[in-house]
């Protein structure tokens, strides 16, 4: 049984997209149990034999600041689902609300893995080869040092692998060009470490990648600060949203394109399918002690369905353990790392 902690109040919405995404969750997993999060008004008329309910009296809000919603509001929603994984009750949380108190909680709580110095966000952004492209910063950290990417890189390639089912995912660095001496002076050290890790055999590095890389799927994985990566992140919602419009627009303006937009309906819905970035919801938080995913803010019910199976397939098969398996192999390549004394077996037989 796979248990997931759900903070019910975050997002635009709150539980008038959550809760339904959660019962429409629980009919297609069987094996699933969660822990529902919110206040009492807003859940007493949930009932389900696999959901728990958790009483919270506080919801932290898009507004709060993030030590405000650190420190002040203790007995959150949010809080209480992140403790949920803290305690071992649940495998993972998923939240819709404010990124940066989600973020800072959930460190707070849980702490980072050895060898990771920040935690980064992970989302998809789909692609021409009709997948998606996994990139990480995506907004948890607008400045990175190189060090912070060769790891963002290790966390990315065993997310992939564990969602993906891929045991070598392709890795590139987001850059203005494809040659190694483009970029900054930090992107060209990054450039430098993770051709290390791929000689070592911890990554299946592919270069430099561009922009339009990312859409091109030319890596599986695409590695950037969180400031580049939510860009790309915003600018791929708004070039899908105007592309669905447009084709709306150009097939109603007369007789001609209507009977043209009948014919091409299947090709129309199986692009407006592929390019619906409700299916790709669900950034996962990296780097911690646990499992958090962060659901966009405004997710309707379908998009936030999508993040709970995130956050499902990703506890199913060991996401967390094996993002440790990996970043205690490639971290040993980053300069003046070392790893946590291991404790010592008792000599008491």
């Amino acid at each position: 049984m796979i248990t997931l902690a759900v903070d019910c109040m975050g997002g635009d919405h709150g539980p008038s997209v959550t809760l339904p995404a959660c019962r429409e969750f629980l009919q297609s997993h069987a094996d699933a149990h969660l822990l529902l999060i919110g206040l009492p008004d807003s859940l007493k008329d949930f009932s389900h034999p696999r959901a728990t309910l958790i009483m919270a009296s506080e919801v932290v809000t898009m507004e709060d600041s993030l030590e405000f919603a650190l420190r002040r509001k203790k007995d959150s929603s949010m809080r209480l689902a992140i403790q949920q994984v803290k305690d071992g009750a649940a495998q993972a949380a998923v939240s819709a609300g404010n990124t940066a108190a989600l973020m800072a909680i959930s460190r707070y709580l849980l702490k980072t893995l050895d060898g990771i110095d920040r935690p980064a966000i992970a989302g998809q952004i789909p692609n021409a080869r009709g997948r998606a492209t996994t990139v990480l910063d995506m907004g948890a950290n607008v400045d990175c040092s190189a060090e912070n990417l060769l790891q963002f890189a290790v966390m990315g390639a065993a997310l992939v692998s564990v969602l993906n089912g891929e045991d070598n995912p392709s890795v590139g660095l987001l850059n203005i060009g494809e040659e190694a001496l483009k970029g900054n002076e930090v992107i060209r050290k990054a450039g430098d470490l993770l051709r290390a890790a791929a000689l070592a055999g911890e990554l299946n590095f592919v270069g430099n990648v561009e922009g339009n890389d990312i859409f091109k799927g030319k890596a599986d994985i695409v590695v950037c600060d969180g400031f580049v990566g939510n860009v790309a992140l915003k600018a791929s919602e708004g070039l899908a949203t105007m592309i669905v419009d447009f084709l709306r627009l150009e097939f109603s303006r007369n007789l001609f394109t209507k009977l043209a937009a009948v014919a091409a309906a299947p090709v129309i819905a199986a692009l407006k399918k592929r390019m619906d970035h409700r299916r790709y919801n669900g950034g996962a938080l990296l780097g911690l002690r646990g499992l958090v995913f962060k659901s966009h803010g405004s997710a309707d019910i379908l998009g936030f369905g999508f993040a709970l199976t995130r956050a499902y397939e990703a506890s199913r098969n060991n996401l967390l353990q094996r993002v440790q398996t990996r970043i205690a192999h490639a971290m040993a390549l980053t300069p003046g790392y070392e790893p946590s004394p291991q404790p010592q077996p008792s000599a008491i037989a």
